[in-house]
């Protein structure tokens, strides 16, 4: 039975074995008859009358062995027979018979509700909760309350709140946490009361066990909500013991413990600059919670340490784990983005684009685009070191787009970036990564508006490369670019290369609200997987498990699967059925970079060829409105193809 072999065809032999008196041989038979009790119905019934027959064993713990499994018999057709055993049990002499015979009343709640509430076992389950001298009988009472009751809302009255409180240490660990988080769904009276309670739970501070810690300070921090100065006190009372628990647990507690503590600076980052050291990483740290360290220190930097703090991300950027060093790296961006004073920080920074490893050198790209993007008028420095990277010993897609984009954004400041950039424009074809082939060709068209003369060859080369791209984006992208052009070029520069202000904050990855509901299910899994459970949990169980019908995140937001996309595909506006030649309303011009002088797009895109029409046909005639062919809606008065 345990190495999933099927041996239900001995249940009739096990039913007879049960008069046996050995304690240890009837947990066995009990454990084979509760396994196959579902399986066999008809020959469960059997079984019903030894099972009684044990609920009035002298000894408690047959009484209880057997009180358990005639609760796991999982029989609806017995449940008759269950009422009077837990009744019984529910009055029995012996803490442990009560303790099983409480959970054995949320076994007949799931098999029979009415039966349940009918023999009056929640009326007494409540008397017992406040009146049972037995803590583990209280907690188990407490449990089942809470799962009949379907929350704890209905159920946390004052006189019970208090009752359990002055228990409290007469509770086992789990129990001392269920109880309090029992009591945060209580709402204090006044601020008398929340005092009250701090000062009875004070000691939980200090217990060994983290759970009770952090069952402690989730009520600290919920009780105390609406007493601004007090919440702030509290924050400054729970840092000592977490980073105390983060630094002695073992690395799994220590993960679980530190992900709260990274919750809480991510609230409150002043109070914990100055135990900025807590958050160093140890060499014998596991990678993930090395990662939440580098978060946390990335989070408490200020002016006071953060120079401290960069000069010890830098050293992990040594590290041998990959993902860690790209970490220190992202941590250092994420500081300097935060900073006005950045310039030691970016000159530590872009030191490592010198570096000799290739992910150092990717990743420092990548952190560099969001620096120029954030502090403009520091271009010249991070240009000046980007620019000596030769494009072709970037390998990863995400630092080769970052490292276009800087070409084509800050071209007129790097003197040699048309010449940088050309080697990957010939090579565009080859490019694997559409992203790449994308910035490729924002950047080719930003220097052909600041530098006509210079960029008109490769520009013509990338845009009809682009047009013949398979990928739907870049094929897009490249033939509106290159409509774009056609119709005016000082149009195209507002659209294509206009200036842009600098990025006062980026947006997080976070809403506001989904932090407060992760802040509201502190000590929960909420906090560990960094999400709200409603993004992770389900009313059914089955969708849990990938069974659910409805579709997942990620696809649910295309709605229509690839019936429409392929849909959206053949129908797309900017299909190369239009007119790709001149408008009819005169030949626009744009303003060149090298001197005034005018000069035309399309002439000076002598390299291109016009694409042809799909199918071999000839394009449409020209358009008196330039916007028709624009939205690739030409020719359709001329027999273009659909």
């Amino acid at each position: 039975m345990t190495i999933s072999i099927d041996v239900s065809g001995l249940f009739t032999e096990m039913i007879m074995a049960c008069s046996a008196d050995d304690p240890v041989l009837k947990k066995m038979l009990y454990l084979y008859i509760s396994t196959y009790a579902m399986r066999k119905p008809d020959l469960a019934l059997l079984t019903v009358n030894a099972l009684q027959k044990d609920c009035a064993e002298p000894d408690p713990t047959i009484r209880g062995l057997a009180l358990r499994s005639l609760g796991s018999l999982r029989v609806p057709n017995l449940v008759e027979y269950l009422v009077g055993p837990l009744r019984t049990g529910l009055e029995d002499e012996s803490a442990y018979v009560r303790k099983t015979a409480a959970m054995g009343v949320l076994k007949l709640y799931a098999l029979d509700p009415s039966a349940c509430v009918d023999a009056g076992f929640v009326d007494t389950l409540r008397a017992m909760v406040t009146g049972d001298r037995d803590a583990g009988v209280v907690a188990n009472c407490l449990s089942t309350l809470v799962e009949i009751e379907g929350g704890v809302e209905g159920l946390a009255t004052k006189a019970l709140v208090y009752s359990l409180l002055n228990r409290i240490k007469e509770f086992s660990e789990y129990a001392q946490c269920m109880v309090i988080d029992f009591v945060c769904a209580y709402k204090p009276e006044n601020a008398d009361e929340v005092f009250a309670f701090m000062n009875l739970l004070e000691d939980r501070m200090s217990h060994t066990n983290s759970a009770i810690v952090l069952a402690t300070t989730k009520l600290f921090l919920h009780i105390t909500m609406e007493i601004e100065q007090v919440h702030q006190q509290v924050y400054e009372r729970v840092k000592a013991p977490l980073l105390t628990l983060a630094s002695t647990a073992s690395p799994e507690v220590a993960f679980a413990v530190l992900s709260h503590l990274k919750l809480l600076v991510s609230r409150a980052p002043s109070l914990f600059s100055l135990d900025y050291k807590q958050f160093y990483c140890r060499y014998s740290d596991p990678a993930y919670v090395k990662r939440v360290k580098l978060s946390m220190l990335a989070e408490v930097a200020d002016q006071n340490n953060v120079y401290e703090i960069v000069t010890e991300l830098s050293e992990y950027a040594a590290d041998i784990d990959v993902p860690i060093a790209r970490a220190s790296l992202h941590a250092i961006g994420s500081i300097a983005l935060r900073t006005e004073d950045m310039g030691g920080i970016s000159e530590r920074l872009l030191g490592f684009l010198d570096a000799d490893s290739p992910h150092l050198v990717s990743e420092t790209l990548i952190v560099a685009k969001d620096l120029l993007r954030r502090f403009p008028e520091r271009a010249f420095d991070i240009l000046e070191a980007a620019a000596a990277i030769s494009p072709n010993s970037v390998t990863e897609p995400a630092a080769r787009a970052a490292l276009v984009w800087m070409l084509g954004e800050f071209g007129h400041v790097i003197p040699s970036a048309p010449y940088s950039l050309e080697p990957m424009l010939d090579d565009f074809a080859d490019e694997a990564s559409p992203e790449v082939r994308l910035e490729l060709l924002a950047a080719a068209t930003k220097l052909f508006l600041k530098r006509p003369p210079e960029c008109q060859a490769m520009l013509g080369r990338v845009l009809a490369a682009g047009c013949e791209d398979e990928h739907m984006d870049v094929h897009d992208r490249a033939l509106m670019y290159y409509r774009l052009l056609q119709h005016s070029a000082t149009d195209a520069s507002g659209v294509i290369a206009a200036p842009k202000d600098a990025v006062v904050e980026f947006a997080s990855g976070q809403s506001q609200a989904a932090r407060d509901a992760i802040f509201e299910e502190f000590n929960s899994l909420s906090v560990i997987y960094n999400k709200p459970a409603a993004a992770f949990v389900t009313s059914d169980p089955a969708d849990q498990f990938g069974a659910g019908g409805e579709a997942g995140p990620d696809e649910g937001a295309m709605g229509g699967g690839a019936a429409e996309q392929s849909a959206f595909a053949d129908n797309n506006l900017l299909d190369l059925d239009a007119d790709y030649g001149d408008d009819a309303g005169g030949t626009p011009s744009g303003a060149g970079a090298g001197g005034g002088t005018a000069y035309d797009p399309i002439d000076l895109l002598g390299g291109f060829d016009q694409p042809a029409a799909p199918g071999g046909q000839a394009p449409a005639p020209p358009l008196s409105d330039p916007l028709e062919d624009l939205l690739g809606m030409g020719g359709m008065g001329a027999g273009a193809p659909a």
